[in-house]
């Protein structure tokens, strides 16, 4: 396994230079304009959309057009894209790039989530190398300046990877960036992320950055992933649900391993959060929501629900009280609940750290009908490939 340290605390990809190497994972129904803008106010570096299919983004579908939305405080402007198919993915950029609508774009190919697989989307897509090439092409073509760069995994399985081969092809297609994350589709968010792939792939990789992705729960993780693997940047995902002031922890950290700050300003900068701490987070997250869903303060409260169990991870709030927060249809009820509180409860360690959202268990991947026989697309029913994309709303990256 590869060891490096780092010289300098900053991560270019393209004509974007960002302040640390950091990167917010797209996740459905999380990294919206809300999200994004809260992990902003803790911290730095570059803050990705949720997944959005180019074909409902070409349709100009109502939920896409809100899912690219960015408040004026947010740049530089990053949208992930989801396709299968080269000239609607080609559509998809040049209309985010004709209407100014991004700074960055990012390809996904990692998506594991059955019912893409199962049509040859997602982290199946790689293995039809011809496809991927395709695709990789037209839409660096079709973003001109403004720097793209594609997520994906190791492949469908220990059998059947397909990292370095895309990764090489991304590369050679004019990417700005490509993004890792150390497990196999099969795997899911199973098990541990193989952070040894991440360190082949930044040594077959020389002419753009590589950033790793998968398990860095902490500031420490992120460091030990750059330091053990020589990646140039990390995307963090799952690590930051209920923790959106990890941002500030990554940033301190990344600013001391380049010496910019000192070991101790960086422990002194860490977030060892009071409940009451949490509680404001919580707050603010549903202000910034109820400003994206247009002031619907009852939407804003249902989205909030999901994340009651990521913020007080750890934290000795009863049951009771995490049912009845999980019920708020305002910011009063809210602040009614939060009254009844010991604001100044400490941060509770161990217990509010580690793995958040769901890992599942490791199964085998739904795929087309003969889809393993060939790595080429000829002959293909596209059919399939298109439904993919239609099923890819709402769904993880990966």
């Amino acid at each position: 396994m590869s060891t490096a340290t780092l010289q300098d605390s900053r991560l270019r990809i393209g004509p974007i230079t960002l302040d640390v190497p950091v990167v917010l994972a797209p996740m459905a129904g999380i990294t919206n304009t809300a999200f994004r803008r809260l992990c902003r106010e803790y911290g730095a570096g570059l803050y990705v959309s949720e997944m959005i299919t180019s074909r409902a983004l070409v349709e100009k579908t109502p939920g896409s057009l809100r899912l690219i939305k960015h408040h004026e405080s947010e740049t530089p402007r990053s949208i992930q894209l989801y396709g299968v198919d080269p000239h609607t993915v080609r559509d998809a950029v040049r209309f985010l790039v004709d209407e100014d609508l991004a700074d960055h774009i990012d390809l996904n190919f990692g998506c594991p989530v059955p019912k893409v697989t199962r049509k040859g989307g997602g982290s199946a897509l790689p293995w039809k190398s011809d496809l991927f090439r395709a695709i990789v092409e037209q839409a660096v073509k079709a973003a001109g300046e403004i720097p793209l760069t594609v997520k994906m995994r190791k492949g469908i399985d220990d059998d059947h990877l397909t990292y370095l081969d895309a990764a090489k092809a991304a590369e050679d297609a004019g990417v700005a960036a490509i993004a890792l994350h150390g497990r196999t589709a099969s795997e899911l968010y199973s098990g541990r992320a193989d952070w040894g792939a991440i360190a082949t792939l930044k040594e077959a990789i020389t002419s753009v950055p590589v950033l790793g992705n998968g398990d860095i729960w902490s500031a420490e993780d992120a460091i030990r992933m750059v330091n053990e693997t020589g990646c140039d940047g990390v995307v963090v995902g799952r690590g930051c649900l209920g923790r959106p002031w990890l941002f500030g922890d990554l940033a301190a950290a990344f600013r001391a391993e380049a010496g910019e700050i000192t070991a101790e300003e960086a422990r002194a900068a860490l977030a060892k959060p009071p409940l009451g701490f949490v509680m404001q987070a919580m707050r603010r997250h549903t202000e910034l929501l109820i400003e994206f869903f247009d002031g619907e303060e009852d939407r804003a409260c249902r989205d909030i629900r999901k994340h009651v169990a990521w913020y007080f991870k750890g934290y000795a709030v009863g049951g009771d009280l995490r049912r009845s927060l999980a019920m708020v249809e305002s910011l009063e009820q809210m602040d009614e609940i939060f009254a009844t509180m010991d604001r100044t409860l400490p941060y509770p360690g161990e217990g509010a750290e580690g793995q958040r959202g769901r890992a599942g268990a490791a199964k085998r991947v739904g795929l087309p009908e003969g889809w393993l026989n060939s790595r080429s697309s000829d002959g293909m029913d596209f059919s399939e490939l298109l439904e993919a994309e239609r099923q890819g709303l709402g769904v993880d990256g990966g």
